[in-house]
C-alpha cells in the first residue's frame, strides 16, 4: 500500500467514525432531518430485533420521531467500533462496514413513576430508567457529499426495564 493510499484510508476511517457519531447525536437530539441526511437515498435501517421496524431512512426517521419522542433523555454510547473500508487492489474503495456495540440509557418524559425514581430537577422530569444494549452493523458508501449510511441493522442483546408497578 502506498503512502497516499494509507493516508486516504486513515482519512476515510475518521470520516466514517464521524458519521457514526453524527448518527448517535441525531438520534439523541431528535434531529430527524439530520438523521435522514446521514443516509443515501436508498439507505435502509432495521430495528426489528429491538421491537421496531425495518424500512427506508425516511420511514425510519418518522417512526423514531414518534417512538423516541416519549423519552426526555436519550444517550447512545457507541463503542468498540470496528471500521472496515473495502479495498480494491490495495487502493481504498468506496464502501465500508462498521460493527459497534451500543449502550443506550433512556428516561421517559413525565413525572416520577414511583419510589426510587430521582426527584425532579431543572434539567428535566424524572422517571424510571430504561437501558438497552447490543450491536450495530452499519454499511456506508462514499458519495459526492461524503460518506453516507446505506444500512443500519440493530441487534439488541439485552435490556433493563423498570420494575412493573401495581
Amino acid at each position: 500500500m502506498t503512502q497516499r493510499a494509507e493516508h486516504t484510508t486513515v482519512m476515510d476511517r475518521l470520516a466514517i467514525d464521524d458519521l457514526i457519531t453524527d448518527y448517535a447525536i441525531a438520534v439523541d437530539d431528535g434531529d430527524w432531518p439530520g438523521y435522514r441526511a446521514l443516509f443515501t437515498d436508498d439507505g435502509r435501517a432495521d430495528y426489528r430485533s429491538a421491537g421496531g421496524i425495518e424500512g427506508g431512512a425516511g420511514e425510519i426517521s418518522a417512526w423514531l420521531r414518534t417512538t423516541l419522542g416519549r423519552f426526555a433523555v436519550r444517550q447512545h454510547l457507541i463503542v468498540n467500533r470496528r471500521i472496515r473500508v473495502v479495498s480494491h487492489d490495495g487502493a481504498p474503495g468506496d464502501t465500508a462496514t462498521v460493527r459497534a456495540d451500543y449502550l443506550n440509557p433512556m428516561r421517559p418524559a413525565g413525572p416520577a413513576a414511583g419510589p426510587g425514581d430521582e426527584p425532579a430537577d431543572p434539567a428535566g422530569p424524572a422517571g424510571p430508567h430504561f437501558t438497552f444494549a447490543g450491536r450495530y452493523d452499519f454499511a456506508a458508501r462514499r458519495t459526492p457529499e461524503g460518506w453516507r449510511l446505506t444500512g443500519v441493522v440493530v441487534q439488541e442483546k439485552w435490556r433493563q426495564m423498570p420494575p412493573a408497578t401495581g
